[in-house]
């Protein structure tokens, strides 16, 4: 492990700007980008417009590790260069960020009013590949709808079992149990939430450690006691389908926790832009959640 990188995210100010949508939700990130699929026959090219996309986000220079401590990277991503680089080695070595990886496979059918993750076959060669190419830690989301005490301990068991097979790989696992901003019962599924994660963050051992990655919660400052705790290294926070603004605000009542944005990022970003007016925007929205992240 990378301990100037381990440092970095454990002390410094910063947000971690998730670049990792895959290839379900790429149309999607493309077109609000101004890319129609039109623009785009199959997956390769599909992925090539959306690579573009990421460099040329990576490559303004309002991108630094100033005020972005790191990037989560969709596998595509990793396995391609910008600017001559591995992505990864140019994140770190160029604009000192630190690199992290999506390693899941999307979501299983909902049941327990929860949906686990799909299993991730060739987990352990997806890590071997992350660790050659200097990434730091991954990422892997699940998701909670509704106050269901058995789909809230399914979710976190999950999360931690293949988190422990991360730790291993010599990488920095960040748990995502994302609670359903539209749900009825969010608070107490927080709740519930708050009681497993602290529990099994419990059983960690003095060497292992992890970044949690929240819903932003309804009470401010509920995540707190697991801000503090020694094992993690960082609680981060989804935006979840809030606005820039809204999650901006509910962000900056939750001290200690950082931005993780990938939507509420790329808000107002446009292919059509000039060089000059898309630097103009991602350098304000950058500073936004730079501002909202040090609470």
């Amino acid at each position: 492990m990378n301990q100037e990188q381990f440092d970095k995210v454990r002390n410094d100010d910063g947000f971690i700007a998730a670049l990792d949508q895959s290839g379900g939700s790429t149309p999607k990130a493309l077109k609000i980008y101004g890319v129609d699929e039109s623009a785009y026959s199959g997956d390769d090219e599909m992925f090539d417009k959306v690579h573009e996309m990421r460099t040329r986000i990576m490559t303004s220079p309002a991108f630094t590790g100033e005020r972005i401590m790191g990037a989560i990277l969709f596998e595509d991503t990793m396995d391609r260069e910008v600017a001559g680089h591995d992505t990864a080695d140019y994140l770190w070595n160029v604009k000192g960020v630190v690199p992290f990886l999506k390693v899941d496979k999307g979501l299983a059918d909902e049941e327990n009013d929860a949906q686990v993750m799909k299993p991730i076959p060739g987990l352990d060669d997806l890590l071997t590949r992350a660790v050659a190419k200097n990434v730091f830690g991954t990422k892997m989301r699940s998701v909670i709808k509704m106050a269901n005490e058995a789909g809230v301990e399914a979710v976190v068991a999950q999360q931690y079992e293949i988190g422990h097979q991360i730790i291993a790989a010599g990488l920095v696992p960040i748990i995502e149990p994302e609670v359903d901003i539209h749900s009825a019962q969010k608070a107490e599924a927080e709740v519930m939430l708050r009681e497993s994660l602290l529990r099994h963050t419990n059983a960690l051992a003095a060497d292992q450690f992890i970044m949690l990655k929240l819903t932003l919660p309804e009470e401010a400052n509920f995540y707190a006691e697991l801000v503090a705790h020694p094992q993690v290294l960082k609680v981060v926070a989804l935006s979840g389908g809030y606005s820039r603004e809204d999650a901006n605000a509910r962000l900056s009542e939750n001290n200690g926790m950082v931005a993780s944005f990938s939507r509420a990022l790329s808000e107002g970003l446009s292919a059509q832009q000039s060089d000059d007016e898309f630097n103009a925007m991602i350098d304000s929205s950058i500073q936004s959640i730079f501002d909202a992240s040090r609470t």
